[in-house]
């Protein structure tokens, strides 16, 4: 078909539309567009290197709100019975390794020593009588031995005469019942001395306060002196005593009775439970930093000291079983101790406050670690 005047029309048109370039309708909505485009992409990056950040540092910092402020604490009690006589403390009190905290009635305590020390110098007499006896047996024996050899003597002499009858035979019986009798009568002197040698020890020549007699009377002496001495209670390290409203004067006692409490001021240590799981890089020396309750805004220094050997379950006075069909696992915790250094103008840590700690392992993750 020709070509004609009527498409010559649309091709022009055509042709100046190419020639013609496009232009955006809003430059400033394309720039947003971009820009928009590189925060995002710039916010993925930041995502990625934050985690990648958190994931290297991760294992390094342990922390655990499950801590508490442990120190000394001991129910005092004495291993004597008696009336209680005076209590010079009172609750809240601070008082020193050594102070009274309270005593018992001394009375029966010091007639037992008395009566102890009586039996003791009845013992060193008892012991001296023994020697001087001992002495007077052994001469004694030494005198029977002498009365056996001269019965002896005339035993034989009337022996070898009395078959050329020059001694008569009623002479000769009675010269060997009479060496019979003598030797009968040195046997029993002998076992005498024995017997009074084995109560002076088997050693006479040993010192007065080293034969048993004596030995034993010192023994309960020195028994009732510790009594006494344990009627008066003291507080063996440095505390403040509390629940002393439990004493008071005249109260029975018995003996290993917990009486009144004392709470250790000396030291004062954390023991952190953190999850079995948290503890593989956790070693004695590890820093450690946390905080107390009662004291926010407040931040302590320690080092773990040691790791215990079990789980805290494992000294539960009823241990778990898991040998029942209807086993479930729970993560278990292992009691971490961490002593406290020595801060100066720090408020007192008191036994049983809440802390969060927080251990430093000085681990750090790798690449490596993912492969």
């Amino acid at each position: 078909m020709p070509e004609g005047p009527l498409n010559e029309a649309p091709r022009a048109m055509e042709r100046a539309s190419a020639a013609t370039p496009i232009r955006d309708p809003d430059p400033e909505a394309t720039r947003r567009r971009r820009l928009r485009h590189a925060l995002m992409a710039a916010g993925i990056v930041a995502a990625i290197g934050t985690a990648g950040w958190g994931w290297l540092s991760g294992g390094r910092y342990v922390s655990s709100d499950n801590a508490y402020v442990h120190a000394d604490l001991l129910m005092v009690s004495t291993d004597v019975a008696g009336i209680v006589r005076d209590v010079p403390v009172h609750e809240g009190q601070q008082v020193r390794a050594g102070e009274v905290l309270y005593s018992l009635d001394p009375r029966p305590f010091e007639i037992a020593a008395a009566g102890a020390e009586a039996r003791l110098r009845q013992a060193v007499l008892s012991v001296t009588a023994l020697r001087e006896d001992l002495t007077r047996m052994q001469r004694d024996v030494a005198a029977q031995e002498a009365a056996v050899d001269l019965a002896r003597a005339q035993f034989e002499r009337a022996q070898s005469l009395v078959h050329t009858s020059a001694v008569s035979r009623a002479s000769y019986d009675d010269s060997r019942f009479g060496l019979q009798r003598a030797e009968q009568q040195l046997a029993s002197l002998r076992q005498q001395a024995v017997v009074q040698l084995a109560r002076l020890g088997g050693d006479p020549d040993l010192p007065v306060e080293r034969q048993p007699e004596v030995m034993q009377a010192q023994a309960a002496l020195d028994e009732a002196r510790r009594q006494w001495a344990h009627s008066t209670v003291r507080a063996p390290f440095d505390g403040v005593v509390t629940r002393v409203e439990a004493v008071q004067p005249g109260l029975y006692l018995a003996a290993a009775t917990p009486a009144l409490g004392l709470v250790g001021s000396a030291r004062a240590w954390i023991e952190v439970n953190p999850k079995e799981t948290d503890l593989t890089h956790v070693r004695p020396g590890n820093d450690v930093t946390f905080t107390v309750d009662a004291y926010p805004g407040r931040t302590w220094h320690g080092h773990v000291q040691s790791i215990a050997p079990a789980t805290g379950a494992q000294f539960s006075v009823l241990p778990a079983q898991n040998t029942s069909g209807n086993w479930v696992k729970v993560v278990q915790r292992v009691p971490v101790r961490v002593q406290v250094d020595a801060a100066e103008g720090a408020p007192p840590l008191r036994a049983g406050m809440s802390v969060v700690a927080t251990i430093d392992t000085g681990h750090r993750r790798s690449l490596s670690d993912l492969f």
